[in-house]
């Protein structure tokens, strides 16, 4: 079975051709899935795509009109493709529900400290020669609430970190737990209580812009927010006036609304347009991430490993669990 991979870079295919053989080829393209590059998947039988690849209606057509059946996804989330449009067209979609969540559980917390102990300013002053203490002054983890939105497996890792640090837990999610039973509280109590917020949830229209204004008024002043998951869960104009107003103290983004055209790619030679985002990068305490909160060896070997087991389950007409659309 052909399969053409989009948005693929040297470690995708490093990670894939372990698993190469007559009944999976791959055909590795760097480019974007959308309108423009779908025509790159012709001879193929499925292809294999990534978050900020765009699987639209128009897009699922065209797959289809090749003759295309399966769309295997090697990420979890699944807001990029038109559901719809591939269970009309009798599309199979599968994804990778699950990879390491250990390894965004702790690039969160990785980002929390970095926030609160100002390590990436210490470690360029450092260089300078520079050994003040002045500005890098943090607070204790220990004793402080957490509030965590979303729950899952990526959820209850960054709790089991946070529990170890001896922080007050909150948590919410509209399908609850029972490993986290007594941490749940409503959205509201949690925006209210919270001194560090990080997001663990899909994207989905009902999470949309989640932190938008009126949510974040009912924050405390100089609380911490932290997004791993999805970028379009926060409302960024909305966080840069609540920076501006002190509102939000520190803001950790491994993800951001606008992302498809900047993640993943060395922009250091040009020109980044996006003002919104540019902005952001303006203020002293916001960190940003390009995006890697998934990028460890372990999570890449599962990511490869579950993909090509979904693209042989469908060679086989078989179903294995990971699928969104059968």
């Amino acid at each position: 079975m052909k399969v053409a991979v989009f948005s693929s870079k040297k470690y995708d295919r490093e990670g894939f051709e372990q698993w190469a053989d007559n009944s999976l080829q791959f055909s590795y393209f760097e480019q974007r899935l959308n309108a423009q590059s779908v025509k790159l998947a012709a001879g193929c039988h499925a292809i294999c795509a990534f978050v900020n690849d765009e699987l639209s209606a128009d897009v699922l057509q065209q797959l289809s009109a090749m003759g295309i059946e399966m769309v295997a996804l090697r990420c979890a989330g699944f807001n990029n493709v038109d559901m719809a449009a591939a269970k009309e067209l009798g599309i199979r979609v599968a994804r990778v529900p699950a990879y390491s969540p250990e390894a965004v559980a702790e690039h969160t917390i990785a980002m929390m400290l970095t926030l609160n102990r100002k390590l990436h300013k210490a470690y360029n002053r450092v260089r300078d020669d520079n050994f003040a203490l002045d500005g890098l002054l943090g607070f204790n983890m220990h004793g402080k609430t957490v509030g965590l939105i979303g729950t899952g497996r990526i959820g209850i890792a960054t709790a089991a970190i946070i529990k170890g640090f001896g922080c007050k837990l909150l948590c919410y999610d509209i399908q609850q737990n029972a490993e986290l039973d007594g941490h749940y509280v409503s959205l509201e109590q949690l925006y209210a209580q919270s001194d560090i917020i990080s997001l663990h949830c899909p994207l989905n229209p009902a999470t949309q812009h989640m932190i938008n204004a009126e949510a974040l008024a009912k924050m405390r002043d100089g609380v911490m927010l932290i997004n791993t998951s999805r970028g379009a869960l926060i409302d960024s104009k909305a966080v840069i006036n609540s920076l501006k107003s002190r509102k939000i103290g520190y803001l950790g983004l491994d993800v951001y609304e606008q992302e498809a055209d900047i993640f993943f790619e060395n922009l250091s030679e040009q020109m980044i347009d996006d003002e919104v985002f540019k902005r952001l990068l303006t203020f002293p305490n916001v960190l940003i991430t390009g995006h890697q909160a998934f990028f460890t060896k372990e999570a890449l070997q599962q990511i490869s490993s579950i993909t090509s087991d979904n693209l042989l389950a469908f060679a086989s007409n078989q179903a294995n669990g990971n699928e969104l659309v059968n």
